[in-house]
């Protein structure tokens, strides 16, 4: 449901290059441009969660960047469990120094 739909300003949606609507569009799709690793600063801490459990925290990373990929790579790595959460990697455990050097390798830049 748009905004404005059903009321006297509802304006279909058209695409920004062709100007055509939405629907009938055939642009390709935007690129998306990500900011590379050496233009990245990151920071990694350690925190303790509930019931004492230890998780490696990774932060700073752009938010235009895949996320998930990089978030495979290093649980893999570290052979343990993680997530996203709020723009943040999360590794259970204390995996700081394996983390810093594989993201080294990458190219990132560590505070």
């Amino acid at each position: 449901m748009r905004l404005f739909e059903g009321t006297p300003f509802d304006r279909p949606l058209r695409c920004e290059i062709c100007e055509k609507l939405e629907a009938e569009c055939t642009c390709p799709p935007p690129e998306i441009v990500r900011t590379p690793p050496e233009e990245q600063t990151i920071v990694i801490a350690i925190e303790k969660r509930k019931r004492g459990k230890t998780v490696t925290v990774i932060r700073g990373l752009a938010a235009n960047n895949d996320h998930a990929a990089l978030l495979k790579q290093l649980k893999s790595t570290c052979g343990a469990g993680g997530s996203i959460q709020d723009g943040n990697l999360d590794i259970q455990g204390n995996h700081r120094e394996t983390v810093r050097t594989l993201l080294k390798q990458q190219g990132y830049k560590l505070k």
